[in-house]
């Protein structure tokens, strides 16, 4: 039980770490390299609870695809942050307030009675052998959590049709093809014959 406990305590440290260090970095490759360190963490404690399904899940899907692919757009975009600091003395007050107004929440939450503690969250029992998380977590996304599931479902979609509607607005100065018109181009439209008198070779 101490190795356990031992070893959630140095992934939830290593987690808190690279969560802050996402956002005060100032290299946005870096931030997503330890948003990817973040992740592994995070799968490391679902490990140590027995959810091994949503531990490689996270790592395959989050570290394999999403960070990947995070982390080739952020390369490729190359982001001017002079634009993106402009504003930073500006939006301070706000900032600072809502930061404020946020610790304050979450220092209720942690001080409050009754709700954390070994009580209150015990450390499961061992399951069996047999026991698949998978076919659990199946059995409860779909029948005590449904809805949720399907809202997430509508939200996913509706933020796909936004990305593409996003991509395909007209904007200045940015050369766009019109598959439209390349479908209805003609042969007379695109090439162009053109007869030429037979020079003679140099020196002849």
């Amino acid at each position: 039980m101490i190795v356990q406990e031992l070893i959630f305590y140095a992934f939830s440290l290593v987690m808190i770490f690279a969560a802050v260090a996402v956002i005060t970095v100032r290299n946005p490759v870096y931030a997503v390299l330890f948003l990817v360190l973040a992740f592994f963490s995070a799968a490391g404690i679902w490990m140590l609870l027995e959810a091994e399904f949503l531990a490689i899940i996270l790592i395959v899907v989050y570290v394999g695809a999403v960070m990947v692919l995070f982390l080739f757009v952020v390369m490729m975009l190359d982001i001017n942050l002079v634009p993106l600091k402009e504003g930073f003395i500006r939006y301070l007050p706000v900032a600072v307030l809502v930061a404020l107004a946020m610790a304050a929440e979450l220092l209720m939450v942690l001080w409050s009675k009754g709700r954390f503690g070994a009580e209150m969250f015990p450390v499961p029992m061992p399951n069996p052998a047999d026991y698949s998380n998978t076919r659990e977590l199946g059995e409860l996304l779909y029948t005590n959590y449904l809805l949720p599931f399907e809202i997430a479902g509508v939200v996913l979609l509706v933020a796909i049709l936004a990305a593409v509607a996003l991509t395909l607005r007209t904007r200045p100065g940015v050369r766009k093809q019109n598959p439209a018109e390349q479908v209805r181009a003609r042969r007379e439209e695109s090439v162009r014959l053109v007869k030429m008198k037979p020079e003679k070779p140099n020196g002849a």
